[in-house]
């Protein structure tokens, strides 16, 4: 294969990336190369699910972007984890199985994208999906990506479902089929115990097709453009400038900051802000970097009564063993689960027809995502808004790629927003003061008995609300003048180029990402190569 010549060049081994990397060369008769920034997925606690806490600041496998000053969260800097290595997040995320609500999908269509309402996009799920209860009408059985029931219950996820009980909310054992309401366990990606991240699914089966290259530590720093149609990639590795060319496609999936970073120095993004920088106007388009959105997570944190929490069993090195011994010899126990291991979907707001929040419950409480936990008994209620109304932006900071573009997510600037964060903690603390939980919780450790009213809960939420990891929106696909693809994923007013990751989502999914970003990818990979041989058959 020539090193330089390929048929298609895929930015980015994330979620999205790994997919379209196999589908793409699938065939045999494409010549694909994959660029990842990031090393190749050899550390262990990518693989291992409660190797979440290792990740989450690793400085070789998670970027550790942080947003800029934020005004609304009490000028903070908030700290955003995402995944450098194959398998991007999905080697570092917390494995939680939710595709959203078909609504979300449906509302996609009727926004001027056809082809991406629930019906359509559902078998797109069922491809990707080797779900551990087998084929339904709803699931997949014998797809790349696994996903796993948590077959051991939790005394006190059951004492949380009957509270929820409580409270209106009926069991579920399934999110995905179509009617997200609902308490229980998540399903999770996980495969006997193992993280089955998008480069175990999908990179593992295709890395020795002879048209597949994989370059790691390979970072994507400009588009190579003749006119208004993307012809290759240069990119850094080992301290020199890699230039690839494609005959066919670039395929941008480097995620909803990195995405909509390389248009930008490419020259394809709003005028304004490129001549700023110095950088020559391909493309005016206005839309690249703008209708960032990210789900704001609140996490309520308890003591619990009995030492039956993931706090208790990393307590000592004696009960450490003990669990690594378990999930040696079974998979399961805390290490094959990782963090959160039940979830709740519900309504709070006035008019919501379908859930407006979510919960992720863990026996684990720790002062920050990843860190070290408490030496007491403790339980973690996170809580988000599903559909938030606040808009953010994504723009180069200068010409330097290597330097990490301005994060501004604008949280709680929409009034809903505000409204949303109050009655979710209201809610969540319902649901600890239920006769169920009684026995379980001491007491609440934060936000503590001293926050009390609407403006203390909302004083809170700007202090210590953080991300629960999805920013998206930042390349919406649509017909509008702020759109940046089409319904194929095409790139308004270039040739030659795609995005396919969360950037295109033109409103955020009501629930984790990693399952709607492989669908897409799927799909995705459908639209190319159909795409590819309609110019074939034209020519």
């Amino acid at each position: 294969m020539e090193s330089s010549r390929f048929d298609y060049i895929v930015v980015g081994a994330g979620s999205a990336g790994c997919v379209l990397a196999n589908r793409l060369s699938e065939s045999g008769k494409h010549k694909v190369l994959l660029l990842e920034a990031g090393p190749r997925d050899n550390y262990l606690w990518i693989h291992i699910p409660i190797g979440y806490g290792k990740t989450m600041f690793h400085p070789e496998y998670n970027w550790g972007f942080y947003t800029d000053e934020e005004p609304t969260m009490k000028n903070r800097r908030i700290y955003w984890p995402r995944g450098r290595g194959l398998g991007g997040s999905s080697s570092i995320n917390g494995l939680i199985f939710v595709r959203g609500q078909p609504q979300d999908y449906d509302r996609w269509a009727q926004a001027g994208n056809p082809g991406w309402d629930w019906a359509s996009v559902l078998p797109y799920f069922k491809r990707c999906e080797h779900n551990s209860r087998g084929e339904s009408d709803a699931h997949g059985g014998d797809g790349p990506l696994w996903s796993s029931d948590i077959e051991e219950k939790s005394e006190l996820m059951e004492a949380i479902i009957r509270g929820a009980g409580e409270l209106g909310v009926r069991r579920t054992d399934d999110f995905n089929a179509g009617d997200q309401e609902g308490v229980g366990y998540y399903q999770l990606f996980t495969r006997n115990g193992w993280r089955n991240s998008a480069a175990v699914a999908y990179l593992k089966p295709a890395r020795g097709r002879a048209n597949l290259r994989i370059e790691t530590n390979a970072h994507a720093t400009g588009l190579i453009m003749q006119g208004r149609r993307a012809v290759g990639v240069r990119y850094r590795q080992g301290g020199e400038i890699v230039e690839a060319r494609a005959s066919g496609e670039v395929v941008l999936a480097a995620g909803a900051l990195q995405s909509p970073q390389l248009l930008q120095l490419s020259g394809i993004g709003p005028a304004s802000l490129l001549r700023g920088h110095g950088v020559d106007v391909v493309h005016d388009l206005p839309g690249v970097g703008e209708n960032l959105q990210d789900h704001l997570q609140f996490r309520l944190m308890y003591r619990v009564s009995k030492p039956i929490t993931t706090n208790d069993e990393l307590k000592s090195i004696w009960s450490r063993a003990r669990i690594g011994l378990k999930w040696l010899t079974t998979g399961r126990g805390p290490l094959g689960i990782g963090i959160n291991q039940g979830g709740l979907f519900t309504r709070i707001l006035p008019g919501s027809a379908t859930p407006d929040i979510q919960f992720h419950f863990a026996t684990l409480s720790a002062d920050m995502a990843g860190a070290k936990p408490h030496p007491w008994p403790g339980c973690t209620f996170s809580v988000c808004q599903l559909r938030p109304e606040s808009r953010g932006r994504v723009a180069i900071k200068s010409t330097d790629p290597m330097e990490a573009p301005s994060m501004r997510p604008n949280y709680l600037s929409a009034e809903v927003d505000r409204i949303c964060a109050i009655e979710s903690i209201k809610y969540a603390r319902r649901l600890a003061a239920t006769e169920a939980l009684k026995p379980y919780i001491a007491g609440e450790y934060k936000p503590g008995p001293g926050v009390r009213s609407d403006d203390e809960i909302l004083d809170f939420a700007r202090e210590y609300g953080a991300t629960i990891f999805h920013p998206s929106g930042t390349c919406k696909m649509g017909p509008d003048p702020m759109a940046v693809v089409d319904a194929r994923l095409r790139v308004r007013g270039v040739t030659g180029l795609r995005v396919c990751d969360c950037s295109v989502m033109p409103t955020l999914v009501s629930g984790n990402t990693h399952a709607p970003v492989v669908m897409m990818a799927e799909k995705a990979s459908d639209m190319i190569l159909e795409d590819a041989t309609g110019y074939a058959k034209a020519a």
